[in-house]
């Protein structure tokens, strides 16, 4: 089964938590904290494997986690890091943030790699804080927890070649005799639901890859019948091979055919418009199909045309020497949208949204969230540290000048707690 789309949610793995630990021998009474760090959580990686074709294993796993950490022990003892969680993609994967719809990667090269989600780093054991104003802290930082989202994984087939045309046209006929794949082939429109890939690997020519589109209707552009499944496959292609139905076998206009597929690819993309094209007119051996023919040599110029069979294989070779040709010439594809690159800078974000229900703030912003989930508001030590931390990055101004009083409820992430000023304490 052919799947070239899929939505997945991604959770890396949470770090593991740090330890509060003292050292305790016999003649040493005061041995200080010895509280290890937690392990960094294991990153979800997804990596391009050119043995796959399809996505379908997302549609039977949907959530993806990566392992937390180890938590850290006494005696300085660090958690060990966990593994990265590795998931297999085929060539041609596209990443997309669900939420923005921003691409995040373009997968195409065999064992390219891109961090989906990444892992908590572990959180500090009480070692990590003595000094010389506080030699025994008696708290320890929970593992940060693992970066988690929701992306579309999306399947663009990779080929030099595309083959486009309405349905029944002979496009499947067409790559069955001139490559190994062997597509399904009927007498009826949608024959295809899927592409098909194929390399053509004849003498004097370097080999080629050439896909198979399924055929286009009118309205494709705008998502009638499979339309958007269908275009998003040639946008990566650097040539097309346009079969034609010469014969007008369903009863259509072979001229009119070449005009709506143009129309449709512009409709889509202007930048689709734009490629180069190898007219084939085919179903030459029907008797029917010398009107066809001579419409479209007088319409596009007789040069323009390629005549074939592609059930008998007349011309067919032609069309091919003709698309290496081409080919050679041509450069390599352009992508008409690169990935977003997320800087250091911007995933450490410490800046504050505030905003105000009634009686209630709420506090949004990735370093002041990752400091609550990396607390522990069960140890006293710890909640002192965070009121002082809060105050001294300016949260509790900033919640002052939004109109917060002594008494109202702020929440951040999942810990909600009552507004008290530090003078009021």
């Amino acid at each position: 089964m052919f799947v070239d789309r899929a939505k997945i949610y991604l959770k890396g793995g949470d770090g593991g938590n740090g330890v509060v630990s003292f050292r305790r021998e016999k003649y040493v009474p005061f041995g200080g904290p010895d509280g290890g760090d937690g392990g960094r959580g294991g990153d979800v990686i997804f990596q391009v494997d050119p043995n796959l074709r399809t996505l379908l294993d997302f549609r039977y796993q949907q959530h993806i986690r990566a392992q937390r950490g180890e938590h850290g022990k006494g005696s300085n003892k660090h958690g060990r890091s966990a593994k990265d969680t590795i998931v297999r993609v085929p060539p041609g994967t596209q990443i997309r943030e669900a939420e923005t719809n921003l691409l995040l990667a373009d997968l195409t090269e065999p064992g390219q790699t891109f961090v989906g989600a990444r892992g908590g780093r572990g959180g500090r054991g009480n070692a990590r804080f003595a000094s010389a104003k506080e030699k025994a802290p008696r708290y320890a930082e929970k593992g940060e927890p693992g970066e988690e989202k929701w992306v579309w994984l999306e399947l663009k087939v990779i080929a030099d070649v595309g083959l486009v045309g309405f349905p029944n046209a002979g496009k499947s006929t067409f790559l069955s005799r001139v490559t190994a794949a062997r597509p399904k082939i009927a007498d009826y429109p949608f024959t295809t639901l899927a592409p098909n890939l194929g390399v053509v690997d004849m003498d004097g020519v370097e080999p080629f890859v050439i896909a198979d589109i399924p055929g286009l209707i009118e309205g494709a552009h705008a998502g009638v019948g499979l339309g958007h499944d269908f275009l998003r496959h040639i946008e990566r292609t650097r040539l097309l091979i346009h079969i034609i139905d010469a014969a007008g076998v369903d009863g259509r206009s072979p001229l009119e055919d070449y005009r709506q597929i143009n129309e449709e690819l512009t409709l889509y993309d202007e930048r689709l418009s734009k490629l180069p094209q190898i007219v084939v007119a085919n179903k030459a051996d029907l008797p029917q199909a010398e009107k066809g023919i001579k419409e479209l040599r007088q319409a596009l110029g007789e040069e323009n045309v390629c005549v074939i069979s592609a059930v008998t294989g007349s011309g067919v070779k032609q069309v091919l020497y003709k698309a290496a040709e081409m080919l050679a010439q041509l450069p390599p594809a352009e992508l008409p949208e690169k990935p977003v690159v997320l800087t250091p800078a911007e995933e450490e974000d410490k800046t504050i949204d505030i905003t105000r229900e009634n009686d209630i703030f709420i506090i949004r912003g990735k370093q002041i969230e990752k400091f609550v989930a990396m607390t522990d508001f069960d140890n006293e030590e710890a909640v002192k540290r965070f009121q002082r931390l809060f105050r001294l990055w300016g949260h509790e101004d900033a919640l002052k000048a939004a109109g917060a009083k002594n008494g109202d409820t702020v929440i951040i992430g999942e810990f909600e707690f009552v507004f008290q000023t530090e003078e009021d304490e």
